[in-house]
Formats: structure tokens, sequence, C-alpha cells
């Protein structure tokens, strides 16, 4: 019979075991319903409100993405040396303030400069965020790190019914009350988490002070982890275009895909990061993963010219085929990026890790618009084969850095025993 603390082996557990566990789990979701709101309406309220061309709000996303890359890496290491649940707050704190300076952004470079901070400010979040759940987490962060996952996913739900109302009205002041909320959230967020306990910085031992940017299996398997992560786009950007470009089947079907991947990855996230337990069922998981990617990529571009019962059945099993690979690719990530990051160095290792997701963020959607709307067809093909091809060369790259961590922790165990004589 399993123990009371633990998690039931046929339902993941609604509600963590431990105070602390609970108090990140309650901001994560308070943070992620401000996000549901700003990703069901945000581009549209820089175009409806604000008047700014989908051009010129999609290259001010692009430079925002390129301008946060570093700042994970940067933000990551003063979590690790000065205390995560200080510097974390602290981002949360920046990224409702610059939310909040939506309102005054009326032209395009100040909409550029409020963005960037506040993109920025979430790439540095997410690093910082890293120790906390790592110290937090139990025995298994990774487990914990699906169980987020999941909130996640409930919580954006949330926001974007509450979008919804804004959409539908429309008008100048609803985008603005949104936008607000968007911020309103994100400083819940930061005063929920006065009721952690504060997390003891930790002393750097040994070893070049930025060794994350040394480290290159682990920079590899970042860029490796950066190509899959082209894949959130797919389900955002390029099934709603090719959808209603390319095949008959009814446009609502755009809510329907995103409803079905939401209602996957909440029932069952935990439970496959669960299964993924060391750094090579990770890279395992990796290489299903990307077989999952190519195969939905194949059922995409089948959904073309056919019938439009036909290209509606393609399309969903296409999705769910998709987002069991999400589901791997996910636990995959949160397993490999943990376990081959050296406790001491956590938040750094974590925000170089972020610079892929960060990478597919700002280069991913041209990529697919390019690649699957404009070349049609065979562009879902080549996409699906990059997925494969990363999802092979993985578990090669994690193998080599579980070489290189073999040889390096004994010599840091030696050198933190001298400091601490």
């Amino acid at each position: 019979m399993p123990s009371p603390d633990m998690p039931s082996p046929v339902m993941p557990q609604l509600i963590p075991a431990t105070g602390p566990q609970r108090v990140l789990a309650a901001s994560n979701f308070v943070y992620t319903v401000g996000s549901g709101l700003y990703l069901t309406a945000g581009v549209l309220y820089f175009t409806q409100a604000v008047h700014l061309s989908p051009g010129q709000v999609g290259l001010g996303l692009a430079i925002a993405g390129f301008l946060s890359l570093a700042v994970g890496i940067a933000v990551g290491h003063l979590a690790d040396r000065f205390g995560a649940r200080g510097v974390y707050a602290g981002t949360l704190v920046v990224q409702a303030l610059a939310t909040a300076g939506f309102v005054l952004a009326d032209s395009f470079w100040p909409f550029v400069l409020a963005v960037a901070t506040a993109t920025g400010a979430k790439a540095a979040g997410l690093a910082a965020r890293s120790p906390l759940i790592r110290h937090y987490g139990g025995d298994r962060p990774q487990e914990f790190r699906g169980y987020l996952r999941a909130v996640s996913n409930v919580g954006i739900s949330l926001g974007a019914l509450l979008a919804g109302w804004a959409v539908q009205v429309g008008t100048e002041s609803a985008y603005q009350l949104l936008v607000l909320g968007n911020a309103l959230s994100f400083a819940a967020s930061a005063a929920v988490l006065a009721a952690l306990p504060p997390v003891a910085p930790l002393p750097a031992v040994g070893g070049p002070r930025w060794a994350a940017l040394r480290d290159r299996p682990y920079l590899l398997i970042t860029a490796l982890d950066g190509v899959m992560a082209i894949q959130f786009k797919v389900l955002t950007v390029a099934i709603p275009l090719w959808l209603v470009s390319a095949t008959t089947a009814p446009p609502w079907l755009i809510s329907g895909t995103m409803l079905a991947n939401t209602v996957i990855v909440i029932a069952l996230q935990v439970r496959v990061s669960r299964g993924i337990d060391s750094a090579r069922a990770g890279a395992r998981a990796y290489r299903r993963a990307g077989v999952a990617f190519l195969a939905s990529c194949a059922l995409l571009s089948l959904s073309a010219g056919t019938p439009s019962w036909v290209a509606a059945t393609l399309l969903i099993v296409a999705v769910v085929v998709h987002t069991i690979g999400e589901l791997w690719h996910s636990a995959a990530g949160f397993e490999v990026s943990f376990a081959l990051a050296p406790p001491r160095a956590t938040g750094q290792y974590l925000g170089v890790f972020g610079l892929g997701a960060g990478l597919a963020e700002a280069v991913g959607p041209t990529l697919l618009i390019a690649l699957c709307i404009t070349w049609g067809r065979p562009g879902w093909y080549v996409v699906g084969a990059l997925f494969a091809l990363a999802g092979l060369v993985t578990p090669l790259a994690v193998r080599w850095a579980e070489r290189q961590q073999a040889v390096a922790e004994p010599q840091l165990a030696a050198v933190g025993a001298k400091v601490s004589a």
C-alpha cells in the first residue's frame, strides 16, 4: 500500500505533500492565471488597443526574446549565491511593473522597452525558481517540476477563459483591464512567496565562476532541447494557420486542439515525469518524443486536401500524438537539466538550459511559418525530421555529459572537503 504522503499510482496527487511545495504551487497557479490572460489576448491588445501593426508586434517580440537570452544565466547565478526566494520574488515584481507599463506604451519603442523588460524578467524568474524547486522538491524535484507544469496548464486555461471577456467586449478599456489583471497576478504571485521559508545561499566550491558556460556537453544538450522546444509553437502557431489555410476542417477546431492538448497535459504530465527518473531515462524519452513529433507532422501534412471530417480526424489524432511527444519532451527536459546540473550551481545551469527554449521562442514561429505554411506539405516532413534527429542525438550528448560529470564530481568533492576543513 502506498504511503499517505506519496501520490496514488492511479491518479496524481492534487495537493503537494509539504507546505513549501504548496506555497510554490500556489504561487505558480496565480502566476499562470495571468499568463493565460496574456497568451490569449496579449497580441490583440497591442494591435487593437495600442494600434501597432502585426509586423511591429512580431518584431518587438523577437527583439525582446533575443535580449532576454542572457538574463536567465546571470540571475540564476545570483539566486545560487544570494538566496533564491528573494531573487525570484524580485523578478516577479519587475515583471508585474513592466506588464503594467504596457498601458503606457503608445508607440513601437515604448512597447519594445516594456515587453523586453517583462520577457527578461520572465526568463530570469524561471532560472531563479530552479534552486527552490531543487531544495523543496523532495527526493524527486524533477517530478515536482512536472506537477508544476500540470498546475500551469490549469492556471493558463482559467486565464484564457477570463481573457475571452476582454476579447468579446473588444474595447480599449477592456484590454487595459486585462493587462492590469495580468500585472496584478504577477505581484500576487510574489506576495505568496512570503510564506515560503528562505533557502540559504550556497557558496561556490572550486571550478570557474561561470561553469555552465564552459560545460560543453550541457551546452550541446541545451541546443538540442532548443530544437525540440520549437514543438511548443506547432500548436499555437503552425496548426491554427495550417487549419484555416490548407484544410477544410472547421475553424472552431483550433480551440478543440488546444483543449485536447491542455486536458492531456493536466491529466498525465505528473505520471509521465514519475516514470523518467534518471538522465539515461530522460535521454530515451527525448528519442521517443522526436519519433512522436515526426509522426504528428506526417499526420498534419496528410490533412490537407481531404474532406472536412477526414481533415478534422487527422488533426485531432495528430494533436494527441504530438501531446504524447510533448509529455515525454517536457519530462525529459526536467530530468536531464536537473540531473546534470551541480546542486551548488542549479540556478546558473538552469539559466543556461533556458537558452534553448528562449531561442525556440524567438525563431520558432518564423521557421514554422516558412516551412509548414509557406512551403506546405514537404515542410512538415522537414520539421518532423528535425525533431526526430534532435531526439536521436540527445542520448549521445547525455552519455558524454555523464562521463564528464563522473570525472568532475570527485574533484569538486575534494575541493569542498578542503574548504570545510
